[in-house]
């Protein structure tokens, strides 16, 4: 048997392994993609192949990740063998209390600190069964590669990394605990599964503090704006209503009706919602939706000069749909970048001077 979670070596080995990744990852990966020329932070790359240098980056980190679930795999299930019996142990922080003879209970351990003193509060505390210390350890440790890749690989766990990996962690940890106890490969134990997640929680706070710190050099200034906005906005009307709240519709004006139709529906392919004709207003007006997002296009057969006006759309994977926008002959020419966020961004001409601009969602 090369390793067991049991033995002082393997915490070690597990340690440094734990280190190296949270550590030396976010450093290469930010040095690599800044020599080739990736930017790392949805912008402009100055690499033209930056979009297949960064899904082969996406690749590597998911090997990274399975190489990963394969330890995790061994140390888990593939080390131990299979008991006889099946085995439940329920009872939280019981290991820990086996593990350390203490004179006294954690109020008074408290009290003899600022009494006596660190140094002579803690002689009142022995270690009796060191094993069962590396065990609850070893448990942290397993997890706390979960909670730093899961966000660091995926984009659905870096989108919400406070709340999502932790989660993650939590149940990817029953689900390992009751397949232990079916396969009778280790114990259903509690104190496993509250380890386990603390292990994901430290996981995605060293994500937060050093992965995304390291990959992304600009987060003092976005952290600075956030907590300016949200001093102030604390004060506002509809801050705390903002998860329910999202913009539903834009109103644009138009001149030529089957120019609109020809251009939203058929090319970009906004379902029409509902159109009004009316006689005050020369002309119809169409009611467009593309998912959640709503379009208002109020067309007027009168030959008015109209101002510039600007539509902007947030989608993934603008690869894809520049691909499409060709093919449906609609050039959107190369990728810009947004003034506001650095993001890339497409931008093509409509009817009537209406200039869309199709963002990269983060």
């Amino acid at each position: 048997m090369f390793l067991n979670a049991s033995r002082l070596s393997t915490n070690l080995i597990v340690t440094a392994l734990v280190t190296v990744l949270v550590f030396v990852l976010p450093l290469l990966d930010r040095r690599i993609c800044a020599k080739l020329g990736v930017n790392l932070q949805h912008g402009l790359s100055s690499n033209p192949n930056a979009d297949a240098l960064l899904k082969v980056r996406r690749l590597i980190l998911l090997c990274v990740f399975v190489v990963y679930l394969l330890a995790f795999l061994y140390l888990v299930f593939f080390s131990r063998s299979a008991s006889e019996e099946y085995q439940v142990h329920i009872d939280p922080f019981a290991d820990l209390q086996n593990a350390i003879d203490a004179d006294y209970g954690l109020f008074d351990f408290l009290v003899a600190i600022f009494k006596e003193g660190v140094q002579q509060a803690f002689s009142h505390i022995r270690v009796v069964k060191f094993e069962d210390i590396t065990q609850v350890y070893m448990n942290i440790m397993l997890y706390v590669p979960m909670g730093y890749l899961l966000p660091y690989v995926f984009e659905y766990f870096r989108a919400r990394s406070r709340v999502r990996p932790v989660l993650a962690c939590l149940v990817i940890s029953f689900i390992t605990e009751n397949m232990q106890l079916i396969f009778r490969r280790g114990l259903y134990d509690m104190d496993d599964l509250l380890a386990n997640t603390l292990g994901g929680l430290i996981g995605q706070t060293l994500y937060i503090w050093v992965g995304y710190v390291v990959t992304h050099p600009d987060w003092r200034r976005k952290l600075f704006t956030s907590r300016r906005w949200k001093r102030i906005a604390e004060k506002s009307v509809l801050y705390p209503f903002t998860r329910d709240i999202e913009l539903s519709r834009a109103t644009l004006l138009g001149t030529d009706e089957e120019a609109v139709f020809d251009f939203y529906v058929t090319k970009l392919g906004f379902r029409p919602r509902r159109q009004l004709t009316e006689e005050a207003s020369f002309g119809t007006d169409f009611l467009l939706e593309l998912g959640k997002s709503q379009v208002e296009i109020r067309c007027s057969n009168r030959p008015d000069e109209l101002p510039t006006q600007y539509l902007s759309i947030a989608a993934r994977d603008l690869v894809k749909i520049r691909e499409r926008l060709i093919r449906h002959d609609v050039d959107p020419g190369p990728f810009q970048q947004d003034p506001y966020t650095g993001q890339r961004c497409l931008r093509l001409e409509g009817p009537d001077g209406v200039v869309v601009s199709i963002l990269e969602a983060l």
